[in-house]
């Protein structure tokens, strides 16, 4: 016991840091793919990419076939991907957190089969994959 009255700010310092380094792997909803496991998906059929960064990012490069709603803009336009409910949804931001962010909302809207680009469009093109423009 009085080592750990002694040591309190110690514990205290290892029990934060490690809740730290758990928090990103705790916060993370949906399923996420890594670029090989996103080819294997399109390469399978019945898929329908999201591209859910702004249009300017959009222009730059895309992957091929892939409709661009940015994220800020997914609630008003759900219904044009109403269509699609019933296929694999492959989401695509330029980072994380905006593919995340979206995969929630449509999972929330009833969309079964979301799966996030782990890496954005950067480990897409990191991994050496073609981009359309």
């Amino acid at each position: 016991m009085k080592f750990f009255i002694d040591n309190i700010f110690l514990i205290a310092i290892v029990l934060v840091s490690g809740g730290a380094l758990l928090w990103p792997s705790l916060t993370v909803r949906g399923k996420r793919g890594s670029p090989q496991d996103i080819t294997m998906l399109i390469n399978r059929g019945k898929t329908t990419i999201l591209d859910v960064r702004d249009a300017k990012d959009y222009a730059e490069g895309h992957l091929p076939e892939a409709k661009n709603i940015p994220l800020a803009q997914l609630d008003q336009r759900l219904s044009e991907l109403d269509k699609f409910k019933n296929r694999c949804l492959i989401v695509i931001g330029k980072s994380d957190a905006r593919g995340s962010a979206a995969a929630a909302k449509l999972g929330k809207a009833g969309f079964g089969d979301v799966v996030n680009l782990e890496g954005g469009v950067a480990a897409w093109q990191k991994a050496g994959l073609p981009l359309a423009k």
